[in-house]
């Protein structure tokens, strides 16, 4: 009986002691809720993109650093593993980890001045595969071209071009380089189908769907394809994180405006967004909240987080999709819809947009921001306004040594001429001259045919 007695009373402690933890973990919760009710933020921030939703963190890395937190790239819990299906290769924590990178500083060394930067940098990672390294250098140089702020540039390549993107950006001139900083990463996929997804579409592409696990430090992220070139500040871009409800966690623009001649809404044998798909050749994240979201799907009834649930939705729909990794974007959107915020067409502007008529309103209105030569337009004869424009800054005497060139901003204006709906579309551009003259050049006139 006395034993009894004995395991009762230890059963009743126990009981009583698991209550107390659980009483004190739920207010702490409701603590903690009543905080960012109030818009306060663990460490006293209000994020600079959210005003109203405080899962978000300033921009950049700073938002996601601790007082005190080491600057290391390659810590094993943040970086090295890429939870919960494989580690990144022992040469990303090695000589490519750093290359160039602001991150390279020791953590005594960050100054006040460096953080302020830090929070007013831009983030911009693209994917780098095969003939790809000049038209990837051409779309770095029409971002620091046209920026104001820095911009930090993340560059997925495969391990052959790393010293050729290296060797050429180190020798541009010193006045350039102040303007932006570089990270070189390898190609890297899980392992289990590593070569089904980087043959997925084109080689390398899907990449972009594995930033979130691999940059975990990074909060906010601009991915842009190779084919690129910024017409405008970075900067400007970046700023439609703040336009973000408290539920979106992306941006794309839409794969086209008029209905008639969309693909998606004609071919595809999967779910998309909307009536005419997005576009994923420019796409604006917070992963913050990527990484933080459970996702609804229409492979299970429960809710999926990002990495759970890529490599199901290949499996399923990998007979299905053409576009490969922006099939698969589209199909995670059309079930949450709430989640993408859509950005007007001059963001995105692609040969579609004039082959068959002019259907991009807000560029014929207020110009093209970020040009997208798709179809391989800047390196063929189809489009001659998108060539004029990558040979133009593809050839930037900003970007060569001469002892004798000293930099001042000139202004470049492209007109771009297209008769089928005679409308003008103007390309501004900042470049590079002699100290001695600033002036306007035309640098020419292209007809779109």
């Amino acid at each position: 009986m006395r034993c009894y007695l004995h395991t009762f009373f230890l059963c009743t402690v126990f009981t009583f002691l698991s209550l107390l933890y659980v009483f004190s973990q739920l207010a702490s919760t409701l603590d903690g809720r009543d905080e960012l009710s109030a818009g306060v933020i663990p460490g006293g921030r209000r994020s600079s993109h959210d005003s109203g939703h405080l899962l978000r963190k300033t921009p950049g890395l700073a938002g996601l650093r601790s007082p005190g937190e080491e600057l290391s790239r390659c810590k094993s819990l943040s970086v090295s593993y890429w939870n919960p299906y494989w580690r990144l290769p022992a040469e990303v924590c090695g000589v490519n980890c750093l290359l160039e990178s602001s991150l390279s500083e020791k953590p005594g060394s960050v100054s006040k001045e460096h953080g302020d930067e830090e929070a007013h940098t831009s983030h911009v990672a693209v994917v780098a595969c095969g003939p790809r390294l000049e038209e990837t250098l051409t779309m770095v140089k029409s971002a620091v071209l046209f920026s104001k702020k820095p911009v930090h540039f993340y560059i997925f390549a495969e391990d052959e071009l790393h010293d050729s993107f290296r060797d050429a950006l180190i020798t541009w001139p010193r006045e350039v380089k102040a303007k932006f900083t570089f990270t070189i990463y390898p190609i890297t996929f899980p392992k289990e189908n590593a070569n089904e997804w980087k043959k997925l579409f084109k080689p390398c592409a899907s990449q972009r769907l594995f930033l979130p696990l691999i940059l975990k430090e990074v909060d906010s992220l601009l991915y842009v394809d190779t084919d690129i070139l910024f017409l405008q500040p970075v900067e400007d871009i970046w700023a439609l994180l703040s336009l973000f409800d408290s539920s979106q966690l992306a941006a794309m623009a839409p794969e086209h405006e008029e209905p008639r001649i969309g693909w998606y809404n004609r071919f595809a044998r999967h779910p998309y967004y909307g009536k005419t798909g997005v576009n994923s050749g420019v796409m604006l994240m917070n992963m913050t909240r990527l990484r933080e979201k459970y996702f609804k799907n229409d492979m299970t009834a429960v809710a999926l987080k990002w990495e759970e649930m890529l490599m199901p939705l290949l499996q399923k729909y990998k007979l299905n999709i053409t576009w490969g990794d922006q099939d698969l974007l589209n199909i995670i959107f059309h079930h949450n819809p709430e989640s993408l915020y859509v950005f007007p067409c001059q963001w995105n502007y692609r040969p579609d947009h004039c082959m068959y008529g002019s259907n991009c309103a807000q560029a014929e209105r207020e110009g093209v921001f970020i040009l997208h030569g798709n179809r391989g337009v800047y390196h063929n004869d189809k489009q001659p306004a998108f060539q004029a424009v990558y040979k133009t800054i593809q050839k930037n005497p900003q970007f060569i040594h001469t002892k004798e060139k000293k930099t001042c901003q000139c202004l470049v204006s492209i007109q771009v001429v297209v008769p089928a709906v005679h409308t003008n579309l103007l390309f501004h551009m900042k470049v590079w001259g002699s100290e001695k003259e600033t002036r306007e050049q035309d640098v020419g006139e292209a007809t779109t045919e």
